[in-house]
């Protein structure tokens, strides 16, 4: 194992730490709960408010959208797990502006366990919460089975929507009605190329042999569609981008915003020649793409790969994916 890390047990801890000491005007820790992130530069008064959570190593995703358009707080797990409840109410009580909290996570057993208990005992306090339960990865079950799919990247979309229907200043029901429409708009694959170290764990979590890629597998290694030989990029992208297509919404309009995500070990220079053969499949389809992003938006530690997320846009989306939104995580454009 190759990282710069001192005691793995201590691995999350520093690492928070690191990042309030690295933004002090920005982001803190609520009281006496070590596993939460709150935006310190926010007055939350008077206003729907967004929390989220997850486990460690995803970064950005997650503490990296606590900011101004995107989420106020975020509960963090350790690697690859979920937050507690108490790190999730903690969250809640300290973002609570009067208005209701958002919980905005992705669809994994120990997160919707963990977050429905946490917004039962908050609506037990007189705080009152709704849910959006990210499910995008086409590759984790078939269309007719959606809402059991695994949330990744295009959660990011989920929370610029969010964040930007709390900002008008809409009610609880409004702003989530806003993020679940956004949600059930949103596709996402991805192809592994090689895997990544858990550091409690000192060696890769599972493998990839040279020469081959992982279709559709998870951001914790959940397995995807099946292996295949590696190819070059265009024909890894146009298997991507015709398996999201054939998915696509009945409803589906003729604009949609693209997030081409890096897994945490694969080069900027890569995803803009991803980036570049999907612009050139939607153009082809008879799509216009009203925005985008291409970076490192939902990470899985130092795995190697890519995945695609296409959000089919209506009017309103379309309006609220392009609000003015930072982080200091992550670049948000």
């Amino acid at each position: 194992m190759r990282k710069l890390i001192n005691d793995p047990a201590d691995f999350v801890d520093q690492m928070l730490t690191g990042i309030e000491l690295a933004h002090p005007g920005r982001l803190r820790r609520p009281g006496d709960e070590a596993g939460a992130i709150v935006r310190a530069d926010a007055d939350f008064a008077g206003r729907v408010t967004i929390a989220t959570g997850g486990g460690s190593g995803h970064l950005p995703l997650f503490l990296g959208y606590v900011g101004p358009g995107l989420a106020d707080g975020c509960a963090v797990g350790q690697v690859f797990a979920s937050p507690s409840t108490d790190q999730m109410l903690a969250v809640t009580r300290a973002i609570h502006g009067g208005r209701g909290v958002l919980y905005v996570y992705g669809n994994y057993s120990g997160d919707r366990m963990n977050f429905e208990l946490a917004a039962d005992l908050a609506r037990a306090e007189g705080i009152e919460v709704e849910t959006a339960v990210a499910a995008d990865d086409v590759a984790s079950a078939p269309a007719d089975r959606a809402q059991s799919r695994r949330g990744i990247a295009g959660i990011y979309f989920a929370y610029r929507v969010a964040g930007a229907a709390a900002a008008t200043g809409a009610d609880l029901p409004r702003v989530a009605a806003a993020a679940r429409s956004a949600i059930a708009r949103t596709r996402s694959m991805g192809v592994a190329l090689a895997p990544c170290v858990l550091p409690a764990v000192g060696h890769a979590n599972f493998d990839i042999p040279a020469g081959t890629i992982e279709v559709g597998m998870g951001i914790h290694g959940e397995p995807g569609v099946g292996r295949e030989e590696l190819r070059d990029a265009d024909a890894v992208v146009d298997d991507l981008v015709d398996r999201l297509l054939a998915d696509a919404p009945a409803d589906a309009g003729d604009q949609v915003a693209v997030l081409v995500n890096g897994l945490g070990a694969t080069c900027l220079e890569e995803l803009y020649i991803v980036y570049r053969r999907v612009h050139e499949r939607l153009a082809a389809a008879g799509l216009d793409v009203a925005h985008r992003s291409v970076g490192e938006y939902a990470t899985s530690l130092e795995m190697a790969g890519a995945s695609i997320s296409l959000l089919f846009l209506d009017d309103e989306l379309a309006g609220l994916v392009t609000a003015p939104a930072s982080s200091p995580l992550v670049l948000v454009p």
